[in-house]
């Protein structure tokens, strides 16, 4: 039985729906449509995108994994804009192997050979030309382009998949293509998906905000049936340092006594086991290499070459040995890999997290999504029935997210900020996208490229800016490569800014050691690691040294002679310098060259030896403190340029919460041409111990250069006792006597009667501090006690006036009794809401019927009624009830026990007073 309640024959019995009454054009739907299930959903697709006569449809798909909707919507899209057959169809895939793998089997379906009717472009790889109908990219690409061609003459539509992993650039792009959208009203725009909310994208596809939602097309599943089965391990999955080897271990060898199990009653089945990232693939795969015998155990994520993982999502060879292919989430989606009856899910991804305390933004392994977890266990059933070995129990998949953290919210935003800034739509405003950006990460990646030069004081793209925009690297990797290539030469840079850029792990945080093991690997034996950085470094070199922009082809448009769109854009032959100012940079020793380039990336991450601090211990600029891992070789070197800082704990990070990744040694001349713009030449006056103190500080961001003592000016000492009072509070402030008196009856007179009475909080009175304390600031200043200080008639400077002349009458000090004796008022305090309270003995208010007010009546006085000890009797804000009632219990209980004192049994008619009853008479 099937998820939707089918049985086996039934989705047999969908495998070849009829597509009649299809719009024809160059793809033969019939042909390409047959054994997939999205065929019976194309009349309505198609009806939607003919729906408008110029074209410019929008539609949300949403079809299950292995329905075929990535291999039948784009060809049907290219039939329904038969008529513009120069126009392209583009669509995107968030990885370039899910690229390759769809634009290969389209046209594997349509008999036409890849690059002509269909192709694809991935970075470093175009296979398109002038017949190209549909075109396989990746968002990056898109975005890239959509800055060179904003209004994507010569596409016709876009279509955008898996838009349920809410990846940065996808969600970029939902934003982009609106506006282009309502730019060019012949635009079609598709969205797809196997699980996402429909109806919220619906509505971003819409025609505009108060338009209607675009319409939803839904496909039935194909899913055969699929068997759950749990298998937690003995050890804990995660510890300090992250994923415990004994727990990789336990998963390798539940997917090998899995796969053997099926082995012996299906020898076709192979087997898919996800795990979080590249090195937890290599570990697995290698145990499994070790005991699973008989079977060809394959690698696939991103560190893999093209042609491996190609060769793993390809169809076993006939008379092949059975195979186990271990994937990064890069299989998650997007891929059928045939073959596949049997998943292995260890229930962790590797997630972008920022953290806003240390300013580092990195990968962090967490628990896989309840949504991803079903996506992985999917995979098992696309081609038949098939089962799901999760390793972890059912109590965490429960306690599991419902859906991943989208990228936008979590991510680094440099990148996406500059982008921004060219389109015209600095930090995203305006654009209708799935989630706004965070505003702190955004702020953050405003200064980030603000110091790299890439972004002017308004926020909008300099020349530098859109030259780094067109790099595809993070824009401190590509200023790096710029600024550093006329430096270091064009060779050097490209090298090190495809070893910072790439997935290789520095030993012991060592970049130069990790550059010295490519090189080596790639004299040597031809490491496929290394093959793939040289590769990175050719194609980095060559952006480098292009002279100019040459005029590209995009042939379905028809407007120049190149014959494909470029995989990546080249620079211009202009290259603005930056903040970075070349001519007096001095000549760089051999080993400062690595520090020298990571430096010009993250200015922010350079870092200085903290004396006599426990462990290697090293503040970085940016003010975060990171320690290196135990035995580097890096230890001693006074500066660092770090290119990778994460969190961490226990002795790893030297007791700071973080550690450097990967870093080289430099020089501090050239730590000070690197981060130029973070020097600071300053006096830094601080309030201390009773005290103003200044010194002359030379900074680099949070690193103390040098700092010499120097006497404090007026200001200066305003100010520090200004800051002091407002890191400390205003407690250091002297609130005693009559300052403490008359902020409390100010206080009651603002929460009872508002304007123009101020508000006399801590917050309300640190915000004006000068209005109300400006002389005695400069007085402590200039050397006077902070606790010496009057504060009465500081805070009479705020009265209002002429209201201030009624404060005795509205908030007396005190209250007039019976007796005659004036009772101090003992109002509540400034952060507190209560009534004022009268404490007065009991026999001092004798014959006091009705209960004082204040504030014009508006305020009850609260009287504490006192013993001739002065301990409370009773607590009232009506005596009239006191006197009538517990007055006689008051009078039982306290008559013997005060003989001296009068207790008479009228109150009302018995004369107050404050003395004893020899004294009286």
């Amino acid at each position: 039985m099937g998820r939707d309640g089918r049985t086996s024959d039934q989705l047999s019995s969908l495998s070849t729906p009829a597509v009649g009454h299809l719009p024809q054009g160059p793809f033969n739907l019939t042909a390409i449509g047959q054994g997939l299930v999205f065929a019976q959903s194309l009349p309505e697709l198609a009806t939607v995108l003919a729906s408008a006569a110029d074209g410019g449809a929008s539609a949300v798909v949403q079809a299950p994994p292995g329905t075929g909707k990535t291999t039948l919507v784009p060809p049907l899209a290219a039939n329904v804009f038969a008529a513009s057959s120069s126009q392209r169809i583009l669509v995107t895939q968030p990885r370039r192997v899910a690229v390759r793998s769809a634009a290969r089997r389209l046209a594997s379906l349509d008999g036409s050979a890849l690059g002509s009717k269909v192709g694809y472009t991935v970075r470093g790889e175009s296979r398109v030309s002038a017949e190209t109908i549909i075109e396989f990219l990746t968002p990056g690409i898109l975005l890239r382009r959509l800055l060179h061609n904003p209004g994507l003459e010569g596409v016709s539509t876009v279509v955008l998949d898996e838009v349920h992993e809410r990846g940065l650039d996808t969600d970029l792009l939902l934003g982009l293509l609106g506006e282009v959208r309502q730019l060019r009203g012949d635009l079609s725009l598709v969205a797809m998906s196997a699980t996402l909310d429909a109806a919220r994208f619906a509505r971003l596809l819409g025609p505009d905000d108060a338009g209607s939602p675009a319409p939803v097309v839904d496909c039935p599943s194909a899913l055969f049936p699929l068997e759950v089965k749990w298998a937690p391990p003995a050890q804990p999955r995660l510890d300090q340092r992250g994923i415990t080897r004994a727990f990789l271990d336990h998963v390798a060898d539940t997917a090998a006594a899995f796969h053997a199990r099926a082995l012996a009653e299906n020898h076709e089945i192979d087997a898919l086991v996800f795990a979080p990232g590249a090195w937890e693939v290599f570990h697995i795969a290698s145990r499994l290499r070790s005991s699973a015998h008989g079977t060809e155990v394959l690698e696939l994520h991103g560190q893999v070459s093209a042609r491996e993982q190609d060769r793993a999502v390809s169809a076993r060879e006939p008379g092949g040995a059975p195979r186990i292919i271990v994937s990064t989430s890069l299989a998650e989606s997007s891929l059928t890999v045939p073959g596949v009856r049997l998943v292995i899910d260890s229930g962790l991804s590797r997630e972008p997290r920022r953290d806003a305390v240390r300013g580092m933004t990195g990968l962090v392994t967490v628990s896989t999504s309840r949504a991803s977890a079903e996506q992985r266990a999917g995979r098992a059933a696309r081609l038949g029935p098939g089962t799901v070995v999760r390793c972890y129990d059912q109590k965490t998949f429960a306690a599991a997210p419902a859906h991943p953290m989208p990228e936008i919210a979590v991510a680094d935003l440099s990148a996406a900020a500059l982008l921004l800034a060219c389109w015209g739509a600095p930090g995203g405003v305006g654009l209708r996208l799935p989630d706004a950006p965070s505003a702190q990460s955004m702020a953050t990646a405003v200064d980030t490229l603000t110091g790299l030069g890439a972004l002017d004081t308004t926020g909008h793209a300099t020349a530098l800016g859109k030259t780094l925009a067109e790099i595809p690297a993070d824009p401190r990797l590509a200023r790096a490569l710029l600024n550093g290539a006329s430096v270091v030469g064009a060779t050097a840079a490209a090298e090190i800014v495809a070893l910072v850029s790439g997935d290789g792990r520095a030993p012991g945080a060592d970049l130069q050691a990790l550059l010295s093991t490519m090189r080596s690997g790639l004299r040597s034996s031809g490491d496929p690691a290394a093959r793939r950085w040289n590769q990175e470094v050719r194609r980095l070199e060559q952006l480098v040294h292009k002279d100019a922009r040459k005029p590209e082809k995009d042939t379905a448009a028809g407007t120049s002679t190149a014959g494909s769109i470029p995989a990546d854009p080249v620079l211009p032959g202009s290259m603005p310098a930056g903040p970075l100012s070349t001519g007096s940079i001095p000549p760089v020793g051999r080993a400062d060259v690595v520090g020298f380039v990571v430096g010009l990336a993250f200015p922010d991450k350079v870092a200085r030896l903290v004396p006599n601090a426990a462990g290697a211990q090293y503040l970085l600029s940016s003010g975060t403190r990171a320690g290196l891992p135990a035995g580097s070789a890096l230890t001693g070197h006074e500066w660092l340029a770090v290119a990778d800082v994460a969190r961490a704990q226990g002795r790893d990070a030297a007791g700071t919460g973080a550690i450097i990744r990967s870093a080289a040694p430099l020089d501090q001349g050239l730590v000070e041409i690197v981060a130029a713009h973070l020097l600071q030449d300053s006096v830094v006056a601080t309030f201390n111990s009773g005290r103003v103190s200044a010194r002359r500080e030379r900074r680099l961001g949070a690193i103390i250069l040098a700092s010499t003592p120097v006497k404090a000016t007026a200001a200066q000492g305003r100010e520090a006792v200004a800051a002091a009072l407002a890191k400390e509070g205003l407690g250091l402030l002297n609130w005693r006597g009559s300052a403490d008196m008359l902020r409390r009856r100010m206080a009651l007179l603002h929460r009872v009667v508002g304007s123009p009475w101020p508000d006399v909080g801590d917050k309300a009175l640190l915000a004006r501090l000068p209005d109300w304390l400006g002389p005695e600031l400069e007085a402590v200043a200039g050397g006077r006690a902070l606790s010496a200080l009057s504060l009465t008639d500081p805070l009479r400077r705020l009265l209002p006036w002429p209201e201030a002349s009624r404060l005795a009458e509205l908030a007396p000090e005190s209250l007039a009794v019976p007796s005659g004796s004036q009772i101090r008022i003992d109002y509540p305090a400034v952060s507190e809401e209560g009534p004022p309270v009268v404490a007065v003995k009991l026999q001092e208010c004798f014959g006091l019927a009705e209960t004082p007010h204040l504030v014009n009546g508006r305020v009850r006085v609260l009287f504490h009624l006192l013993s001739p000890a002065r301990r409370p009797l009773a607590v009232t804000g009506d005596l009239a009830s006191f006197w009538s009632g517990p007055y006689a219990q008051v009078r039982a209980e306290m008559r013997g026990r005060y003989p001296k004192h009068p207790w008479p049994e009228d109150p009302w008619s018995a004369p107050a007073t404050a003395k004893v009853k020899k004294r009286m008479s």
